[in-house]
């Protein structure tokens, strides 16, 4: 028998609006899309070249540069994402982020970005963003030191924004227990066995006396002979040789191995925060692992150093490319 009721009509503006919702879906999800190890293979293929050699230089220079512009890397990326923020100088006009506690007086390197991106408008004007000379420098510095090569992914743009509160709340400090530690990373998308592996950027280059002083004289999960050592080089008074400096890694402070790992081990962590990854708690196993067998520690750190440049890095018409690190255009 024929039904009476009519045939039910699509709801077309109904249909319309998920189709829009779709849309805007997938160009959400195209900013990290657009990252790719190709990016730049027709438009600047000699970008590589040119990071390397300044990159080289300033390593034979100064061994403990490769440190530093790791970690320009990291500090950028924990604030607004992989944007070249933290390159920005404060004007009358703007405040950026190099001010910040985590960063005033102990960034460094800026320098060097600054002579990178001389050397790459030379070979493509206008082509390659600061946020892009940072990633690629920042694994350069790595391999030259002695750690794991990867393939960068790039097609970053630069912000023209910066974020002192940022810096300030999402940069893990030197006091940091686990909890909080494993929360700052996660808030970039980073799980906790990506901390530990890019936790191990501490085996190379130094750390100033006042990130380390509360941990060498108050805390009892250190080495006592350790302790000693570095408090001859960081008076217990805060104000007084607050910038001495000390290796985080006190055997191989220039080379990138996992001795970082084993020192842990000792209970020679120079920040507390270090010392957190073991101290009986939820990570103490990947350190071990990591202290036995460096090939697993490299392959975890690629892996980390890898989705960490991928956190919303600002891609096609968003940002700019600036002429000048320092300022945007």
């Amino acid at each position: 028998m024929a039904s009476s009721y009519p045939a039910r009509q699509p709801n077309w503006r109904s249909l319309c609006f998920a189709l829009g919702l779709l849309v805007l879906m997938a160009l959400a999800g195209a900013s990290s899309a657009q990252l790719s190890t190709g990016f730049y293979s027709r438009s600047c293929p000699g970008v590589y070249d040119a990071v390397k050699s300044v990159m080289q230089s300033a390593i034979a220079r100064e061994k403990r540069m490769g440190a530093s512009i790791l970690r320009l890397f990291f500090h950028d990326c924990f604030v607004q994402g992989c944007d070249a923020s933290l390159l920005l100088d404060d004007t009358s006009s703007f405040q950026g982020e190099k001010m910040a506690t985590p960063n005033n007086g102990s960034v460094r390197g800026f320098e060097v970005i600054d002579a990178i991106k001389s050397a790459v408008e030379k070979v493509c004007p206008g082509v390659v963003s600061c946020a892009d000379i940072l990633a690629i420098a920042a694994r350069d510095s790595v391999v030259i030191l002695g750690g794991p090569s990867w393939d960068v992914k790039v097609g970053r743009r630069d912000s023209t924004t910066a974020s002192f509160s940022g810096a300030n709340n999402n940069i893990p400090p030197p006091t940091s227990g686990l909890a909080n530690l494993t929360s700052l990373f996660a808030a970039q998308g980073l799980s906790q066995k990506d901390m530990v592996a890019l936790s191990g950027a501490h085996t190379i280059g130094l750390a100033r006396c006042t990130n380390f002083r509360a941990h060498v004289y108050n805390d009892t999960n250190i080495d006592g002979a350790f302790a000693r050592t570095r408090q001859s080089g960081c008076p217990r008074t805060s104000g007084s040789g607050d910038n001495n400096l000390a290796s985080l890694d006190q055997q191989t402070p220039t080379v990138f191995e996992n001795n970082y790992y084993r020192n842990l081990l000792c209970k020679k962590g120079l920040l507390h925060s270090d010392q957190e990854l073991f101290n009986g708690g939820a990570t103490d196993a990947l350190v071990q692992s990591y202290a036995n067998d460096q090939t697993t520690f490299f392959a975890d750190f690629v892996t980390g150093m890898i989705k960490m440049g991928d956190v919303t890095p600002l891609t096609g018409s968003n940002g700019q490319i600036r002429k000048n690190c320092r300022r945007v255009n």
